[in-house]
Parts: structure tokens; C-alpha cells; sequence
């Protein structure tokens, strides 16, 4: 238990650390940037973050085969695994880091159309921006590989680190009159001697004194059919995620995407926020799916939706107590009470998609990538044609009613799941459940 409490304590940690140290230094970085070269920066970002989850994308799939393969004890089958990720992990990241390179002189005249003298800038900023998402990709093998053997406490202290420095390097060279390039070229040697540490982690777990890059035809095969769903699951979640706010902009406006979006950010933390806490659970699962029979994993599977409920709710509960006030101060009046009426429905819609972690790492880690993959995609694109549809009807009450539309489709990962843990009634088995927990505190009553 303590070590599950702890895996869960780094997964909150790896969460929180970033966005928190950006809102102490984002205010320094744009003060003395300006509003221009700060954009570029903000941009660059976006670039890394996005292809850095695309190219790791095959990432969730080592780490299930990796934690099968642990709880059967083949050492010599989990260095080939762990060479094979490095592999389709490179190939990703370089075909990615490529396609960014040769794009970013189509972006830049878009990007500074109303400063060309910065044009110069923002290519290098761009490019940077590229060879960073190679490095990214090639830190996820190392990352996701501790976290198939179930060990989060160095890789998260290394990855919040190096998060941290960079941001504050961010703001110490931006106060001592130091441009976006020389931000991101930091940004760039603080991730590159991360990536290192995290692989030096590796030879306490797979006994080898280095990792190579070495496609094995069988393990490589075996990630690539279950690794393509999560990657297109990534893929989809980048590039779907977005639509929205567009969707919004072109009907209503831009002045109505600000409050929109305000509600959507403050939201994330409760899918966002109780998946980094419950991550421990997918190799958990997977290193004991095989191993343990249907009741065991449906008993585990049930204490981590309670789990997975009480985080929920008390993140909503606490976000609907404060967050209409933050809005306020952050943004204004006029902000918050357009915000107001579509506050508590984005709200509870994201409570809900939160309720559908537990099924989510169940999922993966009985090496169902092609449900949660179907499911995930489905009630996204469903999600947005809905939103199509209100916005020609309605406003932005409606397009908040459609984002909770979307929370009710992720409870759908829970049919495949009951399925495959042979649960025909869900209520008759959570009040069994209950009424067996009762009987057992009578029974040890004096």
C-alpha cells in the first residue's frame, strides 16, 4: 500500500509541478519578452508538448509489456522490448522532428505577420522547437520503461527537476536581457541531461550497462499492433481537443472563446489531474493480469474506482466553490459572468470523464488498446458534430452541454471492461461489495 500511495503521490507531483512554477514565471517572461517574442516562445512550447506526446505515443504499450513481462520474470525478452520502443520511439520522433523542421518557414510568415522583423527569430525558435520533440520521444523510453516496473519516484524527481530549471532559467535569462532562442536553447541542454539521468535509471532494472536502439521482429511487431491504437488515440486527443475553441471562434466570435475557454482550463485538472495520481494502477493491472484470477482483478479494479470517485469529487467539489472567483480576478467581470451559466456544466462533464480513468488503465492494461482507442475517438467525433449542431441552435450554454455529453460517452469504457471481468450487474456487484464489507465489521464486532 505504501508503495501505491507513493507512485500516487509523484503521479500528482509530475501533474502539478510545471503548470504551477509557469504561473510564478510566466509574468516575468512576458514582462520582459514583450507580448511578440513571448507568443514565439508560447508557440515553441506547443510544438514540443504536442509532438513530444505524439511521438511517445507508443510509450503505453511498453509499459504493459514490460510489466507482463516482469511478473513473469523474462528478463532477457524485456531488454529486447525495452530496444525495440527505443527503436519505433527514435523513427517517431525523427519523422516528427523532420516534418516540424522543414514546416517551420511555411508557419513563420503567419506567425509574425504583424512583426516580420522577428521572422528570423521564430524560425530559429521553431527549429529548435523540432530537434527538442527527438529528445522528448527518446526520454519517453526511458520513462515508460520504470514505469512498466512500477517506479515513479526517481523519473518523476528527474522529469519535475528539469521542468523546474527550466522554467527558472526561463525567467533568470529573459531578466538578463536574453532572447526566445537562448530561452529554448536551455530549455533544450536542461532536457537532454534529463533524458540521460533517466536512462542511467535503467541498468538497476534490465541488468545492462546501456540501451541500444535494436527492432526485435517479434516484441517490435507485438508493440507496433498495440501501440498503434494509443498512438492514434494521442494523434486524436491532440488534434480533436482543439477543434472546439475553433468551432466556437468561427460561430460566435473570439470574444466568446475567452470565457469558454477559462471554464475548460480550470477543468482539466479533473480528468487531467486524477489520471497522473491513478497512473500506477496501469502497471499494477498489467503485471497481475494472467497472474491473478477474474475476482482478485475485479476486486482491485473496484477499491480503484472508489479511489478514482472520491478524487474526483473532491476536485469538483473544490473547483465549484473557487473557481467562479478566480475567473473573476484572472479576467475580469465582464469574463466571469458569461462564464458564469456554463461554469458547473463544463464542470461536471469533466467530473464524469474524470470517473473513467479506472477503466481507461483497466483497459490498457489487459492490452485492450483497440476498445479504449474506438471508444475515446468515437465519442470525441461525436462530441464535436454535436457541437456543430448547437451552435447552430444556441451558444455557448449549448456548447457547454455538449462537452458533458462528452463526459457521459468516456463511461462507455466501462462495457468492454465489465466484459472482460465477467460482471453481468454492475449495481448488484457494488452492493454485494458493500453488504460483504458490512457483514465482515459485524462478525468482528464484540
Amino acid at each position: 500500500m505504501r508503495k501505491h500511495l507513493s507512485n500516487a503521490a509523484y503521479g500528482a507531483l509530475d501533474y502539478a509541478a510545471h503548470p504551477l512554477v509557469m504561473l510564478l514565471v510566466a509574468p516575468i517572461i512576458l514582462n520582459r519578452l514583450g507580448v511578440a517574442e513571448y507568443g514565439i516562445w508560447t508557440i515553441a512550447t506547443a510544438v514540443i508538448s504536442v509532438g513530444g506526446i505524439v511521438a511517445s505515443g507508443f510509450s503505453d504499450a511498453n509499459i504493459q509489456r514490460i510489466a507482463s513481462l516482469r511478473s513473469a520474470n523474462e528478463t532477457q525478452t524485456m531488454k529486447l522490448t525495452t530496444g525495440s520502443i527505443f527503436a519505433i520511439n527514435l523513427t517517431a520522433g525523427i519523422f516528427l522532428a523532420a516534418c516540424a523542421w522543414i514546416g517551420a518557414p511555411y508557419a513563420v510568415p503567419r506567425i509574425v505577420v504583424a512583426q516580420p522583423a522577428l521572422a528570423h527569430e521564430c524560425l530559429a525558435a521553431l527549429r529548435i522547437a523540432a530537434v527538442i520533440v527527438l529528445v522528448r520521444s527518446i526520454e519517453s523510453v526511458a520513462v515508460s520503461t520504470q514505469r512498466g516496473f512500477e517506479a515513479y519516484r526517481e523519473s518523476v524527481r528527474i522529469s519535475t527537476a528539469v521542468r523546474i530549471l527550466t522554467l527558472v532559467a526561463a525567467a533568470v535569462l529573459a531578466l538578463c536581457g536574453q532572447r526566445c532562442v537562448s530561452i529554448l536553447v536551455a530549455t533544450g541542454v536542461f532536457l537532454v541531461a534529463g533524458t540521460a539521468l533517466q536512462f542511467l535509471q535503467l541498468p538497476r532494472f534490465l541488468r545492462e550497462a546501456s540501451v541500444l536502439p535494436i527492432f526485435h521482429r517479434e516484441e517490435g511487431q507485438r508493440l507496433l499492433r498495440m501501440g498503434i491504437f494509443s498512438w492514434i488515440q494521442a494523434l486524436g486527443s491532440v488534434v480533436l481537443g482543439q477543434l472546439d475553441r475553433l468551432l466556437l471562434g468561427v460561430s460566435l466570435g473570439a470574444v466568446a472563446v475567452a470565457p469558454y475557454a477559462l471554464c475548460v482550463q480550470f477543468a482539466q485538472p479533473l480528468s487531467g489531474f486524477t489520471a497522473s495520481t491513478l497512473q500506477f494502477l496501469f502497471p499494477y493491472l498489467s503485471g497481475r493480469f494472467g497472474q491473478a484470477g477474474t475476482v482478485d482483478i475485479r476486486r482491485i479494479v473496484f477499491k480503484a474506482f472508489l479511489c478514482n470517485f472520491m478524487i474526483v469529487a473532491v476536485e469538483a467539489v473544490a473547483i465549484l466553490a473557487v473557481g467562479p472567483h478566480l475567473v473573476r480576478a484572472w479576467a475580469g467581470p465582464v469574463v466571469a459572468r458569461a462564464a458564469a451559466p456554463i461554469f458547473p456544466v463544463i464542470i461536471v462533464g469533466a467530473a464524469i470523464m474524470g470517473l473513467s480513468v479506472t477503466a481507461n488503465y483497466a483497459l490498457l492494461a489487459f492490452g485492450m488498446f483497440r476498445a479504449v482507442t474506438a471508444i475515446s475517438l468515437s465519442s470525441r467525433v461525436a462530441t464535436l458534430l454535436l457541437m456543430v449542431y448547437l451552435l447552430h441552435h444556441g451558444g455557448l450554454k449549448e456548447m457547454a452541454i455538449s462537452r458533458l455529453s462528452y463526459g457521459v460517452l468516456t463511461l462507455l469504457l466501462y462495457v468492454p471492461l465489465m466484459q472482460k471481468l465477467e460482471v453481468a450487474n454492475p449495481v448488484s456487484m457494488i452492493r454485494s461489495r458493500l453488504f460483504a464489507r458490512s457483514d465482515f465489521a459485524e462478525e468482528r464486532r464484540p
